[in-house]
C-alpha cells in the first residue's frame, strides 16, 4: 500500500538494507543494559506498580501528574534538552512545514527541558487528554483563549519569563527559553495545582505477547512534513530493540547528556489538517479517528487510531493495541497522508 508523507524501508537487518543513506551516519549501537530494556519488559512480574504512560514497573508511587511541554524543533533549537526522558512525544505541524513537539513526562523528570516554544490549541487538547500540566512560552490567539478560560493547568513563559523560565545565552530568542523541573514544581506549588493525579494508563504488551509479535520487517521509517529540514527518520537498532530518531540527517540526542532518543513504539497517525488564518496556523482534528501504522521491535502493522476521552489510542481488529513497555513517539500527518503514499520495500 502507499501512504503520503511517509516512506518505510523494509529489510531483514540494518546491514542488509544499507539503511537510510540520507542520514549519512552509522546508527550508534545501544547497550540493552544502559536502557534497562530487559528488566522493563518483565516489569509486570517484578514490581508493585506500573507507570501509566510507559508500562515500566516500579516500586515507587506512580501518582504524579503528567507534565506536557511544548518543545521547539526549529533547526536553531537543536539539539534539544530533555527529550530522551519523555514518556511520549507528539510531533505535529505548527505553521508551514515547521513541526513542534509536545513532550510528556511522568515516569522520568529531566533536570532541564527546552527550548520551550509557544502553544497551539490542539497541543493543549492533547495535554488535557493526559490530565497534564501544560508548559509553553507564548501562544496563538486560539491557544490563548483556551488557556485564559481555565481549560487546563498551565505555566507560560509570557508570565514567568526570567523567573520560572530562563533564557540561554548560547542561543537567540525565540529559540532560547528553558525551564527546569525544579521551577516547574515551584510553579505547581505557587499556583496550588494538583500534582498527584496520574493519567489513565495505556494498554501494554505482556512479555509473551512481545515474544510472539508479528508484522512486516521494518528497519527504517521516514516521516516527511514538506521540508527535508523537518523530516524525521526512525532507524531500528536490533541490539537494543528500539528505534533511533534522526532529524534532517542528524541523530536526535540530548544537548547536555548526549543521551539518544530511543523509542519502543512509533505510531504514525493520519488526522485532518486545515489552515485557518493568513499566518498559516492550523487546526488539527483529533476527534475524527483514522488510519495509522504502528512500529514495534522492527515490525510494522496497520492500525487505526481513536480518541478515547481525549487520548490518541491505537486499535487493531477492534481492540486497543498493546504498546511495548517503554517510550512512544506519535507522528501526526495530514489527512491525505497514510491513504496515498507509504511505500514499502523489501529485499
Amino acid at each position: 500500500m502507499k501512504l503520503k508523507t511517509v516512506a518505510c524501508l523494509l529489510a531483514m537487518s540494518l546491514m542488509a538494507a544499507g539503511c537510510n543513506k540520507d542520514v549519512g551516519k552509522e546508527t550508534p549501537k545501544i547497550d540493552k543494559e544502559d536502557v534497562k530494556f530487559e528488566k522493563e519488559v518483565s516489569a509486570e512480574e517484578e514490581f508493585v506498580n506500573q507507570y501509566p504512560l510507559t508500562g515500566i514497573g516500579t516500586d515507587e508511587s506512580i501518582e504524579s501528574r503528567a507534565i506536557a511541554v511544548m518543545v521547539n524543533n526549529h533547526p536553531k533549537a537543536r539539539p534539544q534538552t530533555g527529550l530522551s526522558k519523555a514518556d511520549i512525544v507528539y510531533e505535529m505541524l505548527a505553521e508551514g512545514d515547521v513541526t513542534r513537539f509536545l513532550a510528556v513526562f511522568q515516569s522520568e523528570r529531566p533536570e532541564k527541558i527546552g527550548p520551550v516554544r509557544s502553544a497551539r490549541d490542539y497541543y493543549i487538547r492533547i495535554a488535557k487528554g493526559l490530565n497534564g500540566i501544560f508548559i509553553a512560552h507564548g501562544y496563538s490567539p486560539d491557544a490563548k483563549k483556551l488557556l485564559d478560560s481555565g481549560y487546563i493547568d498551565h505555566l507560560n513563559g509570557m508570565e514567568y519569563d526570567g523567573t520560572l523560565f530562563k533564557r540561554a545565552s548560547f542561543r537567540q530568542a525565540p529559540h532560547n527559553s528553558y525551564i527546569t523541573f525544579e521551577k516547574i514544581e515551584k510553579g505547581i506549588s505557587d499556583n496550588s495545582f494538583d500534582g498527584k493525579s496520574a493519567p489513565k494508563a495505556f494498554t501494554f504488551l505482556t512479555e509473551e505477547q512481545i515474544e510472539s509479535l508479528m508484522g512486516e520487517e521494518a528497519v527504517s521509517i521516514k516521516v516527511a512534513y514538506g521540508s527535508p529540514v523537518f523530516d524525521s527518520t526512525f532507524e531500528y537498532d536490533e541490539g537494543a530493540g528500539k528505534f533511533i530518531r534522526y532529524s534532517d540527517g542528524e541523530q536526535t540526542v540530548d544537548s547536555e547528556t548526549k543521551e539518544p532518543v530511543a523509542i519502543d513504539n512509533v505510531l504514525v497517525i493520519e488526522a485532518p489538517h486545515q489552515v485557518i488564518d493568513k499566518a498559516g496556523r492550523r487546526d488539527i482534528d483529533f476527534k475524527a479517528g483514522g488510519k495509522a501504522i504502528l512500529l514495534q521491535k522492527g515490525k510494522m502493522n496497520e492500525a487505526e487510531w481513536r480518541n478515547i476521552d481525549g487520548r490518541i489510542v491505537p486499535f487493531q481488529e477492534g481492540k486497543e493495541a498493546g504498546l511495548m513497555p517503554g517510550k512512544t513517539w506519535i507522528a501526526v500527518v495530514s489527512e491525505a497522508g497514510i491513504a496515498n503514499d507509504i511505500t514499502l520495500n523489501s529485499n
